[in-house]
């Protein structure tokens, strides 16, 4: 039987070769668009088109601390509360202006091909981890309302997610409804090793823990694996901790997980800590290859040029 990895490329950009002007688009994410608090359009080169995302933590408060996290969390976030109604409206309004075609008119989003001016997700992403807002499940039913109001049946809901909450019940109550509407969890893991772990994310959440979370996840929906690779004071990801990071995923479709594909990609924008860099194209491609032929899953890459 052929595998979809087995004939389609092992590394993509979302459109072939891309101009300047869109590899300038895809480093921007801002989170603050125009007067809006909660919810901003970006140009994702790994949704291939628009995503619409939504911040559940304008605070900057995360449980993660990664180091090529390009917040800046010595500054204060401009609220520390989510008002439910406002990012409701200012969701509606947002699919509304890029349904139309308006946002296109725009000066930021003007020189996107006419091909990428598709909305393909609204994702759950922001200044943190989404999970960790206390009514996390209601809000996700709420924006996947407000999405149905606008007959975006082919629409996803994503979660770009550490994993960290998936054990919370109320966590578990959202997770349900995403999966109830053309939901996707895309699930970081980043390392094969603890020790690796906790110097890519600093972070006192044990690493089986995240292990255990995307593998009870994962046997129950299938899961996309977001893995950003980088080098660290100069190096790169070493051939041993590639390897236990391809164990990992092993491990996860051994225990009866479903993992849809695996992204590997690198840093595409400036991190805020200066001692973090992005892997050469070359240096992507050969991880790619590497998880591909270990683990037998479908494998994207994606550059830091876009």
């Amino acid at each position: 039987m052929t595998r979809e990895a087995d004939r389609r490329p092992i590394l993509s950009r979302p459109n072939g070769s891309v101009t300047m002007n869109v590899v300038q688009l895809y480093s921007r994410h801002e989170r603050l668009y125009q007067a809006n608090r909660y919810v901003y359009p970006v140009l994702s080169r790994r949704a291939g088109g628009i995503s619409v995302g939504v911040n559940l933590n304008p605070d900057k408060v995360c449980n993660f601390d990664c180091v090529y996290c390009q917040v800046d969390r010595q500054t204060a976030g401009p609220t520390r509360v989510v008002d439910r109604e406002v990012l409701l409206g200012e969701l509606d309004q947002m699919l509304t202006l890029v349904t139309s075609g308006q946002l296109f008119e725009t000066e930021e989003f003007q020189a996107v091909p006419a091909d990428l001016r598709q909305l393909r997700d609204i994702a759950f992403s922001g200044d943190g981890e989404p999970t960790t807002f206390r009514r996390f499940d209601e809000l996700v039913a709420a924006c996947a309302a407000v999405k149905d109001r606008h007959q975006l049946d082919q629409v996803k809901l994503v979660l770009i997610t550490n994993a960290s909450m998936f054990h919370r019940s109320r966590v578990q109550r959202g997770l349900e409804t995403l999966s109830a509407h053309q939901g996707e969890i895309w699930a970081k893991l980043e390392a094969g090793t603890e020790a690796y772990y906790r110097q890519v994310e600093r972070t006192t959440i044990p690493f089986q823990r995240i292990l255990d979370n995307i593998t009870w996840a994962a046997r129950r929906w299938p899961l996309v694996i977001q893995a950003l690779f980088l080098r660290i004071q100069g190096a790169g990801p070493t051939e041993h901790e590639q390897e236990e990071f391809c164990r990992r995923l092993s491990e996860i479709t051994s225990a009866g997980g479903r993992l849809l594909r695996v992204q590997v990609y690198t840093v595409a924008r400036p991190p805020a800590e200066d001692f973090v860099a992005p892997l050469a194209d070359s240096e992507v491609d050969a991880i790619a290859q590497r998880v591909r032929e270990r683990t037998g899953l479908e494998v994207v890459g994606y550059y830091a040029g876009g």
